[in-house]
């Protein structure tokens, strides 16, 4: 496993683990289920460890505190959570240090950390960027040592390239894949510019780009690839990446008949995040910890070839630019 700077995080590894399936969003995932993924996450060499405080309402920040608790004593890993989504309603005038405050207690308590190694804003309302006292908030929980870093996970490139403005934000997470290529026209070498860490999201398009799913594939009902497929219950471009699932298979088909056949789906996808030197870590989710190895494999793979970068881009170009670049 290869490790890259994190910001002042520090180095980390480049294939992290995403814990949002062990959550909740993904169809029902049992306790066995959960604890076995995140086992043979840190098993296969990766150290970097992303979940959220409303994953499950908690439950994705109590199985990695506790599966993970010997490694997060001895700082042999690194865990991320996000803060801010459980406001409810949602809005910018939320993002208070009280209720940051509140938020982050709760996740040392989950996590079992005295000090949360990253806190990342979950998504935040775009005015949330342009509000310095919610950054000045984060900088007071790290004075206090309730945190140790903070960054942001974004929706859209623009409120990337805002967040970073702010010297104190050490991490930016967002999604980035072959469905999704905008942040490498401007955002990446920002982010670079600024030595500010790189979190990919969605690497897998929600499973698209796994080649795994088919016209006729079901979802259940508490799976967000049934339920926001249209955006109703949080931002559509974290089901699919954005795409319209018939346009993304149709993507998937075009790209397969071009990779060589020695370069599956998965890997395809995860090295063309990794080829940009300005990403840090890219973090795949998964409940099967047979995937969860090959994901992490990926850091070992060969670099994408000529031929394969150019298949990216044009079948991009064919069947999912118009429905996600002017997007986010």
């Amino acid at each position: 496993m290869n490790h890259r700077e994190l910001g002042e995080v520090g180095g980390v590894s480049e294939v992290g683990y995403g814990a949002w399936q062990i959550g909740g969003d993904w169809g029902e995932v049992t306790e066995d289920e959960a604890v076995a993924a995140v086992e043979a996450a840190r098993d296969a060499g990766i150290d970097f460890f992303d979940t959220a405080d409303v994953y499950g309402d908690g439950r994705s920040e109590r199985i990695v505190g506790e599966v993970l608790a010997d490694d997060i004593a001895a700082g042999d890993v690194t865990v991320a959570t996000k803060a801010g989504r459980r406001l409810d309603p949602h809005e910018p005038d939320g993002y208070t240090e009280a209720n940051l405050r509140r938020f982050v207690n709760r996740s040392r308590e989950n996590l079992g950390m005295e000090t949360l190694d990253l806190v990342q804003l979950h998504c935040p309302p775009t005015d949330v960027y342009y509000r310095p006292e919610t950054f000045d908030a984060l900088a007071t929980l790290a004075d206090e040592g309730r945190i140790a870093n903070y960054g942001v996970s974004v929706e859209r490139v623009e409120e990337g390239l805002k967040a970073i403005e702010y010297p104190g934000v050490e991490t930016v997470q967002i999604i980035f894949n072959p469905f999704r290529q905008r942040p490498a026209e401007l955002f990446l070498e920002e982010a670079a510019a600024r030595d500010v860490g790189v979190i990919c999201r969605v690497p897998l398009a929600s499973g698209l780009l796994t080649g795994a799913l088919s016209r006729d594939a079901e979802f259940p009902e508490d799976d967000h690839r049934n339920y926001n497929r249209e955006g109703d219950a949080f931002d559509v471009g974290e089901t699919f990446a954005g795409v319209p699932f018939e346009a993304g298979l149709d993507a998937v088909d075009a790209l397969e008949e071009r990779l060589p056949d020695d370069r599956p789906l998965p890997e395809f996808a995860l090295r063309w995040i990794l080829d940009h030197d300005a990403v840090t870590t890219v973090i795949p989710g998964s409940t099967t910890p047979e995937h969860v190895r090959a994901n992490a494999a990926a850091s070992e793979a060969p670099p994408l070839s000529d031929a394969e970068r150019e298949a990216a881009s044009e079948v991009y170009d064919a069947h999912v630019r118009e429905h996600v670049h002017q997007r986010w």
